[in-house]
């Protein structure tokens, strides 16, 4: 599994995740320490957002279409 397979796979997924879960710790009153990290987590989640979004999805080499895992190939 190359690079770009992982990050579509993983990587993307996880930093949205982590955004969402930065701002789950905004809006729980339970944890205090939770509750002040909760803008850093978002922050990570944003950065690794951007940086892995910008990576551009696998391509075929006979046609340079994107390929799309479970799409019906």
């Amino acid at each position: 599994m190359s690079f770009r397979a992982v990050n579509q796979k993983y990587l993307l997924p996880a930093s949205q995740i982590l955004m969402v879960l930065g701002i789950a710790a905004l809006c729980q009153p339970w944890s205090l320490s939770l509750h002040s990290y909760g803008v850093t987590i978002i922050l990570i989640g944003l950065i690794g957002f951007n940086i892995t979004s910008k990576i551009a999805p696998e391509q075929r080499e006979e046609t340079g279409a994107v390929t799309h895992e479970g799409a019906g190939q």
